[in-house]
């Protein structure tokens, strides 16, 4: 469920939105998703977990800053998001052995995470570095630097090809977002997210 073995991809074409995403998600959109997230009741990691209160702003915040405008792509990130923190319960990567530096709601590797440390804070994430990754890590934790981390790297790390997949809300496109960008497999508890992401977003849009 890692963001490993990613292939970089320079100079992103944005592709244009084949469907035009809502003006504005919601809590309870979230909540139809995945409804553990009402409440951080009994998590683990309380300082960790987020609800969907919490979340709604960040996220919608992240797709007007990133440009993620169909709702396709918007129910793929958030449903990354949220197998990758377990509905929101984790910041920071734990299971099955600490990573440095590892976290944000897609749990993005270090590199990853330097590198959007330094599109957000630029010199302060390279003074960061030098001591070391979970101190670039912890500039990223707030909600609006987690929640966005996901459309940063859509359209920072996807080439086009990647994003018309997701955008056409394909299976296909999909399963080549997980495992020609993010680096991971596809698999059925994943697709499990995605379909009930999709179908919230949809019948809302």
């Amino acid at each position: 469920m890692l963001l490993t073995n990613i292939v970089l991809t320079a100079g992103l074409a944005a592709a244009a939105p084949s469907r035009c995403g809502r003006n504005t998600l919601t809590e309870a959109a979230i909540q139809a998703i995945a409804p553990s997230t009402a409440s951080c009741a009994g998590a683990e990691f309380s300082n960790e977990c987020a609800t969907a209160a919490d979340a709604v702003g960040p996220i919608q915040a992240s797709f007007q800053k990133y440009g993620v405008t169909s709702t396709a792509e918007q129910a793929a990130l958030i449903a990354l998001m949220l197998y990758e923190s377990g509905n929101f319960q984790y910041n920071i990567h734990h299971f099955p052995s600490p990573n440095p530096g590892q976290g944000t709601r897609n749990m993005q590797n270090y590199p990853f995470n330097l590198q959007y440390a330094t599109a957000l804070f630029g010199a302060q994430a390279q003074e960061k570095a030098a001591q070391g990754p979970d101190a670039v890590l912890g500039m990223l934790l707030g909600n609006d630097e987690s929640f966005g981390s996901a459309a940063w790297f859509l359209t920072s790390q996807c080439n086009a090809q990647i994003r018309q997949g997701l955008h056409s809300g394909s299976q296909a496109g999909w399963s080549a977002y997980l495992t020609q960008c993010i680096g991971t497999t596809d698999t059925p508890d994943r697709d499990a997210v995605w379909t009930k992401a999709m179908q919230v977003l949809q019948s809302a849009a």
